[in-house]
């Protein structure tokens, strides 16, 4: 038997190595349209909606709506509800009360249970919680301003809900409270 020389020895493992090298890339592509069809990202841009500013008064608050969208004041009339004319299972609400006392609010240890871990463009911070459920999946955002309590939400099918967590996040960021915020009865 016939040994290989060096220089065939050198071409098949040339080859070789370009062979092996071809598959990873093509291995690196496929993996990548593969994970690229898995999410769909639908970029925001607050410019592609004609917007209106809900006011509440009594509590002095205010923020951006799509101007498509159907108002339903809510139960007890210290906020609005907000449909889309689209999906009536989105809906974006607002409302807001008197924060309990400070010794129902805190725990054992006099301390309050979550930080605040969002900041309005105004500068106001607060807490946004994103809750996935089975069936809808909800944005909420809770601030507080001396003895009020401020809340506002968007809700939508946890199917759709990736399609506007964006749109959510933008009201929620310009939610604003007025500096002289009190009720007027």
């Amino acid at each position: 038997m016939k040994a290989f020389t060096p220089s065939i020895f050198c071409l098949l493992s040339a080859r070789s190595r370009f062979q092996r090298s071809a598959r990873h890339i093509i291995y690196a592509i496929a993996l990548s349209v593969i994970l690229g069809g898995c999410t769909k990202i639908t970029a925001f841009h607050s410019s592609n909606h004609t917007w209106k500013i809900y006011r509440n008064n009594r509590y002095g608050f205010e923020f951006p709506y799509p101007s498509t969208w159907k108002s339903l004041p809510s139960d007890n009339a210290d906020g609005i509800v907000f449909i889309s004319p689209r999906n009536k299972a989105v809906e974006i609400r607002s409302w807001a009360g008197m924060q309990l006392p400070k010794d129902i609010n805190q725990d054992e240890k006099g301390k309050t249970s979550i930080n605040p871990n969002f900041t309005t463009a105004q500068g106001v911070t607060g807490v946004l919680t994103v809750e996935v459920r089975q069936q809808e999946s909800v944005m909420t955002l809770q601030l507080a301003q001396g003895e009020l309590k401020y809340y506002w939400q968007g809700k939508a099918p946890s199917q759709e809900f990736s399609s506007y967590y964006r749109f959510f996040d933008y009201i929620a960021s310009s939610y604003k409270i007025s500096q002289q915020s009190r009720i007027k009865s």
